[in-house]
């Protein structure tokens, strides 16, 4: 049923629904873009805490920028489906998730140096380091659980079962790992001591979540799901608190602890911004136009840019069907940078 309404009505909601906008807007914007050669894929981008370094994974290599000019400092060859990267920076040492070849590879943060190949499960996607533990820890997709490295002797030490495909995990660097169970539409609480599931959490109405990001202070964790939803969760009780509208395609989350700030990118081409007021009270502050496949992120909490990788693609036939992914253009691959 449609509903008539006096065009002077319109025009004071609309006046309101725009006064209303520009007072929330976070000032996000494009301030630059980055530039690379190849026709490849991509996944994770991890920012060196340690250092200027910016480490993009890129189909069989991870390229490696300056993060302020996007100058190329290097490349890490052979890691044929490259996920993600992480870093024990007191040893001088990255890792990168192999997806094809089941494999992390170990090299030296200076010299950029291969150091080892260590053996994982099957497709080992999200990569991250936890500072508790002090261990690396892969999360296996098709092998459902998770591998557990040792960066001392770079072997894995052991290996956590999940019972369902593990997308992203964060640490609460007090013994325990949240992982996102992307197949079950859960969140997985583990203790990293004891190498072993404590709980499985359901984060209805979410479903396939993939980003997860975690705010320790709060203990709230939030995750990016594939129904345009972001789950917040509570990580002591594993109640649901709220979910918030997103876009489509969504593949990363990220949090900001100064500006409390939660970031959602998504391949539709928006960027959703999300303000923690409290640690029951969320409100959608922004919602940033990106670029069309700009799904993963990575934020630099000093200087509060965000880094978002895509390229541009070729127009798909108009048959295509919803499963066919479109071309990417050659020579268009790109990092997107937005800052306020």
């Amino acid at each position: 049923m449609k509903h008539i309404i006096k065009t002077t009505v319109i025009t004071m909601l609309v006046g309101i629904s725009m006064s209303a906008s520009a007072q929330s807007k976070s000032g996000y914007h494009v301030i630059n873009t980055f530039h690379m050669a190849g026709t490849t894929g991509w996944d994770y981008i991890k920012l060196d805490p340690g250092s200027n370094k910016l480490f993009q994974s890129h189909g069989t290599q991870v390229n490696i920028l300056d993060r302020t000019t996007g100058d190329s400092l290097g490349v890490i060859p052979n890691t044929t489906g490259v996920h993600g990267i992480a870093f024990v920076n007191s040893m001088n040492k990255g890792y990168t998730s192999n997806g094809k070849l089941n494999t992390v590879t170990v090299f030296d943060l200076t010299s950029f140096k291969i150091l080892k190949q260590v053996p994982t499960d099957q497709n080992p996607d999200a990569i991250m380091y936890d500072g508790f533990s002090k261990k690396i820890i892969t999360c296996n997709g098709r092998g459902k659980n998770l591998s557990i490295i040792d960066p001392q002797t770079d072997t894995v030490v052991a290996t956590i079962a999940l019972e369902g495909k593990p997308e992203e995990a964060v640490s609460d660097d007090a013994g325990k790992l949240y992982v996102n169970l992307e197949d079950k539409s859960e969140i997985a609480e583990v203790d990293i001591t004891a190498n072993k599931v404590l709980q499985r959490w359901a984060i209805t109405p979410g479903e396939s979540p993939t980003g997860l990001a975690f705010d320790k202070k709060t203990k709230r964790l939030f995750a990016g799901c594939d129904n345009q939803l972001l789950i917040v969760l509570d990580a002591v009780t594993g109640k649901v608190i709220t979910k918030l509208p997103i876009g489509d395609e969504c593949d990363g989350t990220a949090f900001d602890p100064t500006l409390k700030y939660i970031f959602a990118s998504c391949g539709d081409g928006t960027l959703t911004v999300i303000s923690e007021e409290s640690e029951n009270e969320f409100k959608i502050v922004d919602k940033v136009a990106t670029k069309k496949g700009a799904r993963t992120i990575t934020i630099d909490e000093h200087t509060h840019y965000v880094y978002l990788p895509t390229a541009e693609f070729e127009p798909l036939p108009v048959d295509a069907d919803k499963k066919t992914k479109p071309k990417i253009i050659p020579g268009s691959f790109q990092i997107i940078v937005l800052g306020r």
